[in-house]
């Protein structure tokens, strides 16, 4: 955790410093508007730390408000710093061109005040526009025909949520949202895959209480996330038990004898600390049931190509489509697996979940909300 520290305040410091030089260059600031904005910075760079401490000693009401303050200026602040670098590489083109070709650029450089202005008005209406996209909830769906799925089974609805991140953000109103399209869908089964909690699970009872109201008759399944662990492991299990999910951690439940299988794994970072790991992984899916159709629930949409072939669907989530535009390119080269259906050798399948709630920032852009709706069809019953 120390190290995650040092790291998230030298990057998140550094973006800080580059928004406080890009005023200072474009507006003369006196020493109070200086220190003012200094003040603010600071304030607003710490924020995600003070919304842990109001957390632990029981601060509701101010850890919210810091929580929606600080993240909303994150979320701001990442898209002002990606239109200002836009501005910024262009200039380096153009001071480039100057060096091989010695032209003058003048006409075409950007003025300080307008470098400024342009990223300002970008992050703001974005910003707005990505608060009410992180709450346009889209159902995705998606119909997969298999032989394993019997004529006599008939056709079975599994609904996924994935990276609800339920916390001081994620409250009722989205969870209702949410739930709203589960319900709409009529699911057999219910799955989660990871990250259902967020942070302290304080006074988290109602929402469980919501989630605990549907009830599919195969029953509702989740694996662990990242932020089971750092919400406090023990206290998030309880917490998605109480709402009627069964935990898979290195194991698997037999839904329907000779039709279908659901198994689990804890994520890496809840393994390291006792957790079931990619040994367990390993062992879970050593037997396959022959003509049975086995679906893993993964929260990192990371492929063992030792699984490959002792699965049919691999649902994972935790990258939230990078959930603000551009930051999609980073998480790319961590996780190199588009959103949606992706296909592997021996008839393994993974899909990857957009995400259905919001990590820090409460935005979304060009990466809205989603509810999955997987329909397992026998081969006979193909849509016309």
């Amino acid at each position: 955790m120390s190290s995650f520290l040092l790291v998230f305040f030298l990057i998140y410091g550094s973006t800080h410093v580059y928004f406080f030089l890009k005023v200072k260059a474009a507006v003369p600031l006196g020493m109070v508007a200086g220190s003012c904005l200094t003040l603010f910075l600071v304030m607003m760079l710490v924020a995600p730390v003070l919304v842990r401490v109001f957390e632990k000693v029981g601060m509701e009401g101010p850890a919210r408000f810091a929580a929606n303050a600080g993240y909303f200026w994150m979320g701001f602040l990442f898209l002002f710093f990606s239109a200002s670098l836009v501005i910024d590489l262009y200039h380096g083109v153009l001071h480039a061109f100057v060096f091989v070709f010695h032209r003058e650029i003048s006409p075409f450089l950007v003025s300080s005040r307008a470098a400024l202005v342009i990223p300002l008005a970008w992050g703001a209406v974005t910003a707005v526009y990505a608060y009410f996209e992180a709450r346009d909830f889209r159902t995705e769906h998606l119909v997969i025909n298999s032989p394993k799925i019997t004529k006599e089974c008939g056709k079975l609805t599994l609904v996924m949520l994935s990276d609800v991140h339920l916390g001081l953000i994620v409250r009722e109103k989205r969870l209702k949202m949410m739930l709203a399209k589960v319900t709409a869908a009529a699911p057999d089964i219910l799955v989660v895959t990871g990250d259902l909690v967020d942070g302290q699970v304080n006074a988290l009872k109602s929402l469980a209480d919501l989630l605990g109201e549907v009830r599919p008759r195969y029953g509702k399944f989740a694996v662990t996330g990242n932020h089971e662990l750092y919400a406090g492991l023990d206290y998030s299990l309880a917490f998605i038990q109480s709402a009627g999910f069964k935990v898979l951690r290195g194991e698997k439940e037999v839904i329907i004898p000779g039709v279908l299988t659901i198994a689990g794994v804890d994520d890496p970072a809840v393994a390291r600390y006792g957790g079931s790991s990619a040994v367990e992984e390993q062992h879970v899916l050593s037997c396959p049931s022959v003509g049975t159709f086995t679906i893993l629930l993964k929260h990192r949409p990371e492929m063992a190509p030792t699984s490959l072939g002792r699965f049919d669907l691999q649902l994972s989530g935790h990258v939230h489509k990078g959930q603000l535009f551009p930051f999609n390119l980073v998480t790319y080269m961590f996780y190199p697996v588009r959103a949606g259906l992706n296909c592997f050798a021996h008839d393994s399948a993974l899909y990857v979940s957009r995400g259905t709630g919001t990590w820090g920032p409460p935005m979304r852009f060009l990466a809205p909300p989603e509810v999955t709706v997987i329909e397992l069809r026998p081969v006979t019953d193909i849509r016309k």
